[in-house]
């Protein structure tokens, strides 16, 4: 829309898990209803090259992007909130700052230079922000700062935003994130921390254009008219975020107080009218009206909600779409047995049995995968979880009592889960895995081809074992049929039992690609067997 690519800061101050990746999923939403062509990008402090190796309960979910890139999940919430599709450049760490600049520095580019944080590092900084907008020529690029102002770690990416203000003028804004606490006690609402934080963002050289507040409760015009004097801000410019009942609501909160129509100006650009997120409000009104609940058991082993983030908002999004309210029941599958499962899984009407990897909790979801095919309840197994149906069918149908996958018993007789031949001599942890989309076919006349209506799909991977193909005319007999095959490696992508009311299991993450407007098929329809069995 417009010749310049302009840049859009969102930095935290007073605590983190305050919603910055939500604040910039919702400015990114309303300007992209602007018609504006935006993305949004996390720079992430720690020094991990990628989430890919990190243990869930440490970030929550590893988010993948089209790319085969592991990503943290807020990539989720930008994709989820806005539909664009994210890549490995919308997410950069201090590991990978750092381990760039020391390849280049190792390859002899910077000529004997001493190397330092500055300009060295704060020039690579600026080098991946700018990026983007250089090579896709977005409208804005959002930046999204992981952390906290006042932490060590993020010393190097505030310099390298006051850098890019300065260079850039108007080009440049930044909003600051922070919490107004409530002290019960005196009843009274303190925004002493956020004067502090955004002195501490002053004294990094940055001073904050707009500024968001997370409360709990409502903060009157004479406190936004104090925050805003102390901490040198136009009164216009200091917005709330109060809790909502879903993180939905956030672009029409900030909408109504003119977040976007501030940027627009402080950027020198014309506001025009404002648009009216139709389909966003139509889904929220949806979701406002369901009063019916769907029961869904999550059976995994991280006990925590973080973990299993995409699931559980595609979940959400399908029961909208059914007129449903999702009620989600996390089973943790550790301490799932044939004895208590009836307990546990029993008044459910439906069960998805979660990704993941290792052996812990391994034993739960089979006893998980069996109540499910024995008792008809729809049942959606996802990566691992898709796995774990076929061991389980393997060891009670076909009678192979030592069926595994390779990945929890080398032993095995029956490997009817295997790593690829080819990955075998990979010994580095990220590179044996298969990463990113890949094609699927799908068996006409099977009940996925009827559920997506179309006979090649595109879905997500994160995993580094496979269907073993020497088993599949067992399992076809059986009764299990093969309804998902990778045009170019012949691999099993999906698996289905189709006597049964809704048992499907996908080798791909079907989570990663559902989004408010276009959630995903497989989500949709697995909701909807549910409710039939609970009618």
């Amino acid at each position: 829309m417009q010749g310049e690519t302009r840049y859009i800061f969102v930095t935290g101050g007073v605590a983190s898990s305050l919603g910055k990746g939500i604040i910039s999923s919702s400015i990114g939403k309303l300007l992209q209803a602007r018609g504006y062509n935006i993305t949004i990008q996390k720079f992430d402090p720690y020094i991990n090259i990628d989430p890919g190796t990190l243990n869930p309960y440490e970030h929550g979910e590893c988010y993948v992007t089209i790319d085969g890139h592991e990503a943290d999940l807020d990539l989720g919430h930008y994709e989820r909130f806005t539909g664009i599709q994210t890549t490995k450049a919308n997410n950069i760490t201090t590991g990978r700052i750092y381990k760039s600049v020391i390849d280049k520095e190792r390859h002899g580019d910077y000529l004997g230079k001493t190397i330092q944080v500055i300009p060295h590092i704060t020039d690579e900084i600026k080098r991946c922000v700018k990026l983007l907008g250089t090579k896709k020529n977005f409208d804005f690029v959002i930046t999204e700062i992981g952390g906290t102002v006042g932490d060590i770690e993020s010393l190097p990416y505030l310099e390298s935003i006051r850098q890019l203000k300065w260079e850039m003028g108007k080009n440049a804004l930044c909003v600051h994130l922070t919490y107004v606490p409530y002290l019960a006690a005196a009843k009274e609402l303190k925004t002493k921390p956020t004067q502090h934080s955004v002195k501490q963002l002053q004294a990094a050289g940055i001073q904050p254009d707009i500024l968001v507040l997370r409360t709990e409760h409502d903060l009157n015009t004479s406190i936004r008219k104090k925050v805003a004097q102390f901490c040198n801000v136009e009164e216009k410019a200091v917005v709330q975020s109060l809790d909502q009942p879903t993180i939905y609501e956030v672009p029409l909160r900030m909408q109504e107080q003119e977040l976007d129509a501030t940027i627009l100006k402080k950027m020198g650009l014309p506001v025009g009218p404002t648009p009216n997120l139709g389909p966003w409000r139509e889904f929220l009104d949806r979701r406002h009206k369901a009063k019916e609940v769907v029961k869904i058991g999550l059976v995994g082993k991280y006990d925590l909600q973080d973990a299993y983030k995409s699931i559980l908002e595609s979940i959400s999004q399908a029961a909208t779409y059914n007129d449903h309210k999702a009620n989600v029941e996390f089973i943790n599958s550790e301490y799932l047995t044939d004895e208590n499962v009836e307990e546990k899984l029993g008044g459910k009407d439906g069960v998805i049995i979660c990704p993941g990897f290792g052996q812990r909790g391994i034993e739960g979801k089979f006893v998980a995968a069996k109540f499910g095919r024995t008792h008809d309840v729809p049942t959606f197994g996802i990566c691992l979880g898709m796995q774990c149906m076929a061991i389980e069918f393997a060891r009670d149908v076909l009678g192979l009592q030592d069926a595994n996958s390779r990945e929890m018993d080398q032993k095995t007789q029956h490997n009817v889960i295997d790593i690829m031949e080819e990955q075998k001599s990979i010994t580095n942890m990220g590179g044996t895995m298969r990463l990113g989309a890949y094609d699927c076919r799908l068996k006409k006349g099977s009940k996925v081809h009827e559920i997506y209506g179309k006979d090649h799909i595109q879905e997500r991977h994160r995993h580094r074992y496979e269907f073993n193909n020497e088993y599949k005319e067992v399992y076809e007999k059986a009764g299990m049929k093969c309804v998902g095959i990778n045009p170019d490696s012949d691999l099993v992508e999906i698996i289905e039992i189709p006597k049964l009311r809704w048992y499907i299991g996908t080798q791909f993450h079907p989570e990663y690609s559902s989004t408010v407007l276009n959630p995903h098929p497989l989500f949709l329809s697995f909701i909807k067997a549910a409710i039939t069995k609970k009618k």
